[in-house]
């Protein structure tokens, strides 16, 4: 039977340090216990903010639903998914080391694939890689790529310096080789501040801020001609939000025609490069319920091939049951929840098929 819905992220944390021992290598056990490790969690979504977890999706004490059977009731049987890929927000990025973060990727990969996709053949998952060492997250695509149930490569949103740099490219050659999108999430490595002016004082204005590193790494991938070097790569923005891309679209084409001659290698404007390589999920739908207004700004993205249906389980994006934002046209829904994931994650489609 044909698949009918892919959710393209859904949320799985690692319960405790003790999960992730098991995959450790022996000398990466002793030093979590000499140094009395307890957890790496991102700070970029603390466990008790309304935002990290809908009501609903509490289990015990408060705490985001985190298991199996949670998941399964709550998304997967609930809406009849097919295929949801799993993402691991844990704190490798944190680490100032580069060799225990490379150790804990590893850990969390193989956690992953264990006690998630092991047990539901409806889970794929994207690698979490050690971004602090271009070299070791190289290895560790090549190292989980054998496992067609990985279907991305996972990287934060806002890191120690813009995706478009050069030192990154040999992660994205081997993304591009493997057919693995580049999965861009919301999220922090904190080593700067989540704002253009500085630190702010409240959680509501780091997550709103998010946009900003969105469309900063998304210039600096297109200016530095990622895509060009790499014409079968895909991107996708996970929680990147949506209504923000067509005006930063039209700006940054419009400045790109005025200094183009600074950048040869883009070969068309931006905005185009963008729509060919370039997929957002649609949670958070930032858009207004009005549908003649979510048209409009669907028509000024240029494009009905962009969007991808998120759960975004268990964080609270939507209420009840209506997983499709309300305003997008029915004539999208089929290609929303389900085609635009095939032509975006060739294994995906290969398995599909």
């Amino acid at each position: 039977m044909p698949w009918s819905t892919i959710d393209c992220d859904v949320h799985v944390n690692v319960p405790s340090m003790q999960a992730l021992l098991p995959h450790l290598d022996e000398h990466w056990r002793d030093s979590v216990v000499d140094r009395g490790m307890n957890s790496l969690e991102s700070i970029s979504y603390p466990p008790n903010a309304p935002l990290t977890a809908r009501p609903d999706w509490r289990g015990k004490g408060g705490a985001p639903a985190n298991t199996l059977d949670a998941l399964r009731s709550h998304a997967l049987d609930r809406w009849n998914i097919d295929v949801a890929i799993c993402h691991c927000l844990y704190g490798v990025q944190l680490l100032y080391s580069e060799d225990m973060a490379a150790a804990f990727a590893k850990a969390i990969n193989d956690w992953v694939a264990k006690e998630w996709l092991d047990r539901d053949q409806r889970l794929r998952a994207s690698i979490v890689v050690p971004m602090q060492n271009t070299e070791f997250a190289v290895a560790e695509i090549e190292r989980c790529a054998v496992d067609k149930r990985f279907v991305q490569v996972l990287v934060l949103c806002m890191g120690e310096m813009p995706l478009g740099r050069r030192q990154y490219w040999p992660v994205y050659a081997a993304a591009e080789r493997h057919g693995l999108p580049l999965g861009i999430h919301a999220g922090s490595s904190y080593r700067h501040p989540p704002t253009s002016l500085g630190w702010p004082s409240w959680y509501v204005e780091d997550y709103a801020a998010q946009s900003q590193g969105f469309q900063s790494q998304l210039a600096s991938l297109v200016c530095e001609g990622v895509f060009v070097k790499y014409p079968k790569l895909k991107v996708v923005l996970l929680e990147s939000g949506v209504t923000w891309l067509p005006a930063f679209l039209w700006r940054l084409s419009k400045f790109w025609r005025g200094v183009r001659l600074e950048v040869p290698w883009i070969d068309r404007s931006p905005a185009q490069i963008v729509r060919d390589h370039v997929r957002l999920t649609i949670q958070p739908f930032d858009g207004p319920d009005d549908p003649a207004a979510v048209a409009k700004l669907i028509e000024h993205m240029q494009s009905d091939d962009m969007l991808l249906f998120a759960s975004d389980f268990p964080h609270w994006q939507f209420d009840g049951d209506d997983i499709m934002p309300a305003g997008i046209p029915q004539k999208l829904h089929g290609k929303i929840r389900r085609d635009n994931a095939l032509a975006t994650y060739s294994r995906l489609a290969e398995q599909a098929a």
